[in-house]
């Protein structure tokens, strides 16, 4: 599927230094969160990245294509997920405006991605 690895792909990559961050910011939530919103947060992250990867294993374009639409799914929860930790105070406006700038990087770079491969047969 043109890459050797799910890790070169940029979008990979990407996914996994938004994954690092939110883990880092979700550390600084108050731990009545630890079980709530912060452990939605980073297993939403931690879901975009993954089924990258397990798209991108799969031997049929169809296939990974589909993993990639849950990968997007998982960025409009992750940016939900975001809105709402900052409205209740625990992301702070430069966090959440960061974690906000690499969803919609990533959700674009899907998109491409995605495209792409609709073109292939």
């Amino acid at each position: 599927m043109g890459s050797q690895s799910y890790r070169d792909l940029m979008v990979w990559q990407k996914g996994i230094e938004l994954c690092t961050k939110v883990y880092q910011v979700c550390s600084r939530f108050p731990k009545s969160e630890l079980y709530g919103l912060a452990d939605q947060m980073k297993r939403a992250a931690v879901s975009i990245p993954s089924n990258i990867a397990e798209g991108q294993a799969r031997q049929h374009v169809g296939e990974f294509r589909q993993f990639l639409s849950v990968a997007n799914g998982s960025t409009a929860e992750l940016d939900t997920q975001r809105i709402i930790a900052e409205n209740l105070g625990f992301l702070s406006p430069e966090d959440s405006a960061d974690l906000d700038r690499r969803i919609t990087e990533i959700r674009k770079m899907l998109y491409a991605l995605t495209n792409s491969l609709k073109t292939r047969n």
